[in-house]
């Protein structure tokens, strides 16, 4: 948030002016949200560690738009005051946990918004025209580093990935600081965790009954693949989705959005 934007606004929820306290929040989700853009990633053919078949066949991605950086505190407390059902005290225990929001009234502005529910996070994405990136191409943008499409064979770029998750959670950096990708997308790692739409279909398909063939499916699938460091990172992103529900926040849980290719903003 701009720093001239916020002492405007906390005089104006102090004296009770919602309609003026509203006016300000707007503005600034105008200034932040065209900080942010969603930039178009092609699609096509990914070697994913949740295989389409058993034998491992490629995942087809249709073409997509994703949001090049996660959604930061400035943009989830506007969006909070414009639907206050939403904020921390109105957000029913159903849709977010007892810590949800909980670090968002103290945090630095242009950090990520962590302790946000999938609820959460999709009706903010809702509000920007969007919704959660599927975990496919979430997977697929995380491929890249800053000159390749796909850096995955590269031990030093995993190795660099991997250091991350060794080391002891802190409260995270301001978003889009460091080098985007050559997709043009920021802190894919390195900075949180981040809700998927489908994080609750990773192991499982559609027919709750067969959820326990379906996770030794994949974990067949998968095991070939182990022995391949490049592996390592994303199958830990997937066992932590595996093991959220959709109320459930966190201290390096945040989001970003995307959209279908062709959808306007």
């Amino acid at each position: 948030m701009n720093p001239l934007i916020r002492p405007a606004l906390a005089a104006a929820v102090a004296v009770g002016t919602a309609a003026a306290a509203a006016v300000v929040m707007a503005a600034t989700l105008a200034t932040d949200a065209a900080a942010a853009e969603y930039v178009p990633l092609p699609g096509g053919p990914l070697r994913s560690v949740v295989p389409a078949d058993q034998a491992g066949a490629p995942v087809q991605v249709a073409p997509f738009r994703l949001r090049d950086r996660p959604v930061t505190n400035s943009e989830f407390r506007a969006f909070t005051v414009r639907n206050p059902e939403w904020s921390r005290a109105q957000a029913p225990a159903l849709f977010a946990g007892t810590e949800y929001l909980a670090t968002l009234d103290k945090a630095a502005d242009d950090a990520p918004v962590t302790h946000v529910s999938w609820y959460a996070a999709q009706a903010y994405c809702a509000s920007e025209g969007a919704r959660l990136p599927r975990w496919h191409e979430w997977e697929m943008a995380a491929a890249a580093d800053a000159t390749r499409l796909d850096a995955r064979d590269d031990p030093a770029w995993l190795s660099g990935i991997l250091s991350w998750y060794a080391t002891p959670a802190t409260t995270p950096a301001a978003v889009a600081r460091g080098t985007p990708s050559a997709h043009g997308v920021y802190d894919l790692h390195g900075l949180i965790w981040e809700w998927v739409e489908d994080y609750n279909g990773l192991f499982v398909d559609a027919d709750s009954r067969s959820g326990a063939r379906k996770t030794l499916e994949f974990c067949g699938a998968a095991a070939a693949s182990l022995s391949d460091r490049r592996n390592y990172a994303i199958l830990i992103r997937v066992a932590l989705l595996a093991a959220l529900e959709a109320n459930h926040d966190g201290p390096l849980l945040g989001f970003r959005c995307a959209r279908d290719e062709g959808v306007a903003p």
